[in-house]
């Protein structure tokens, strides 16, 4: 956890703030998906859920710091997981293999 959260720190600077969103979420894209590949197949969903949140957090903070004093009332309520989810963010929740899933998939069939 401390590294993921390491390596997305490391990629969501504030000084990136005044990039555009959908550059930074294709560089952090990778990551997540390569630390949800390796830790998919055991129990992991509750930190998927936090690594998942996290990211929304530092997204909406780079969100916040770049319209700075010029934010308008309820526009923070619209970057949400969601918003940057339509822009092409990977989402770690729900991609969770149990071991034996493969299994009872292709008996079932």
């Amino acid at each position: 956890m401390k590294r993921v959260r390491a390596r997305v720190r490391e990629l969501t600077p504030m000084r990136r703030c005044h990039q555009d969103m959908r550059g930074v979420i294709a560089e952090l894209n990778p990551v997540l998906r390569g630390w949800g590949q390796y830790f998919r197949s055991g129990n992991a969903a509750n930190k998927f859920r936090d690594v998942d949140a996290y990211v929304g957090r530092r997204l909406k903070g780079l969100r916040l710091k770049r319209a700075g004093r010029n934010l308008r009332a309820g526009k923070a309520q619209q970057w949400d997981r969601e918003c940057f989810e339509k822009l092409g963010l990977y989402r770690l929740r729900g991609t969770i293999r149990y071991p034996g899933q493969a299994f009872w998939k292709q008996a079932s069939a």
